[in-house]
């Protein structure tokens, strides 16, 4: 891709996403999407990164750069110091250095492959940014469903409350057991306060990482629960391998080692020093002087032993680290599709087990209250169960919403379009 044509994307990109960053608090709910494109723009690490990819990208146009020319004067058996006038000789022309063909075309080479490498490292800062603020925008979702059971339990216990003092009117149970009821509401309140408070606390977290501030008012839209995603680990696996930009930094480093390494082979070829110069000699007419100078490579041997060695041996080193790299990056793919399918598999164990027989032992029971058959203490239980089943499936929504993000994250993009369930 030319050079103009990536520093032309890098500016529609970011100028798109610019225009989520001039969002007001309050005037709309923020997507996930939205919440991604707004960190993108402002994040200040990512734009310090996209700053030092436009000075990559300037180094290249230096290293192309033609060599000046030179001025020469030459002034010579000057009577008295500084008399130019009266000189009985002198020298006046221009040099010039010319590169053998193909040095300065090199040197543009190596410079673009720096420039790539900064490229992929702005690239994986990207993907780590998209990632945390996936992982605070479901947390915020999580924050706000345990509001919501946590309300649910408030209501369950105001109810039973109120049954308990209506049977303690009624003569049909001991005072204890509405002492027991009132403790209970007062802890289930108590509960929706922390929940509130743990809310907070995550919407502080994604104002932080969209650049906000921080108790900033935070309004988002979105399900935390979601499609399964129908998963292939090999599939997933090769595109890591195509997408990921540390594989991708890793080969331009070795081009760029490569470049280096035919650089230092070039350097035995030379280069030429061209002078032309107008001579003046007094009493004698004008002359005009040719100069051509280039080094002679004597000691061959040099260029070998250090240049070259040296990008021989960063070869090979980078080739065991893309190596290593592979196998990271394999092993990252497998644990995180393993951890995705476990966290789906919680999820159906929930809706098809544990959610439907929770809500049945507590109706069940709460019957059974009203009938007078069990004690408070009977129900309380049931009643934890129930809240506690709906929150460990909320965790459960929660978990498998990250582990797909941190899927994302090992393979550098999103797989929202692969097939589903």
């Amino acid at each position: 891709m030319a050079l103009k044509n990536k520093l032309y994307i890098f500016v529609f990109m970011f100028g798109i996403t610019g225009i989520f960053g001039v969002l007001e608090a309050g005037e709309q709910a923020l997507s996930l999407e939205q919440c991604i494109a707004i960190a993108l723009d402002q994040n200040p690490l990512l734009l310090s990164s996209v700053e030092q990819y436009k000075a990559s990208l300037a180094r290249i146009n230096k290293a192309k750069a033609l060599p000046q020319p030179s001025l020469d004067i030459d002034s010579d058996l000057q009577p008295n110091l500084f008399n130019f006038k009266d000189s009985g000789e002198s020298y006046i022309g221009f040099s010039q250095k010319i590169e053998f063909p193909g040095k300065r075309l090199l040197r543009g080479k190596i410079a673009s492959r720096e420039s790539d490498e900064i490229l992929s490292e702005l690239n994986l800062l990207k993907i780590d940014i998209a990632f945390q603020v996936k992982r605070a925008f479901f947390g915020l979702l999580l924050a706000q469903e345990n509001i919501k059971y946590a309300q649910q339990d408030l209501e369950l216990s105001e109810d039973f409350l109120k049954m308990a003092e209506h049977k303690q009117a009624a003569g049909d149970v001991a005072k204890v057991e509405v002492l027991r009821a009132r403790v209970e509401a007062l802890k289930a309140a108590n509960a929706v306060r922390v929940a509130q408070n743990d809310n907070n606390l995550a919407a502080a977290m994604l104002n932080f990482l969209l650049g906000r501030k921080k108790y900033e008012p935070m309004e988002i839209r979105g399900k935390i629960k979601r499609s399964f995603v129908t998963l292939d680990v090999e599939e997933l696996r090769q595109r890591a391998f195509s997408f990921r930009p540390e594989i991708k930094r890793i080969n331009f480093a070795i081009e760029k080692e490569a470049l280096q390494k035919e650089q230092a082979y070039l350097g035995y070829l030379p280069d030429f020093d061209i002078g032309i110069s107008q001579h003046k000699l007094v009493g004698e007419q004008k002359t005009w002087d040719f100069t051509l100078s280039f080094p002679i490579p004597i000691f061959f041997w040099q260029p070998k032993k250090g240049e070259i060695a040296e990008a021989e041996a960063s070869i090979e080193s980078l080739k065991r680290e893309a190596e290593h790299l592979k196998n990271a990056i394999s092993l990252e793919v497998e644990e995180a599709y393993t951890n995705a399918l476990t966290a789906s598999n919680q999820i159906k164990l929930f809706e098809e087990e544990i959610l439907t027989q929770a809500e049945e032992v507590y109706n069940m029971f709460l019957f059974s209250f009203r009938e007078g058959e069990i004690g408070g203490i009977e129900l309380i239980e049931a009643r934890r169960t129930l809240i506690e089943a709906r929150k460990a499936y909320a965790d459960a929504l929660y978990n498998y919403n990250l582990m797909i993000a941190a899927l994302e994250k090992s393979v550098g993009q999103s797989i929202q379009g692969a097939s589903r369930d």
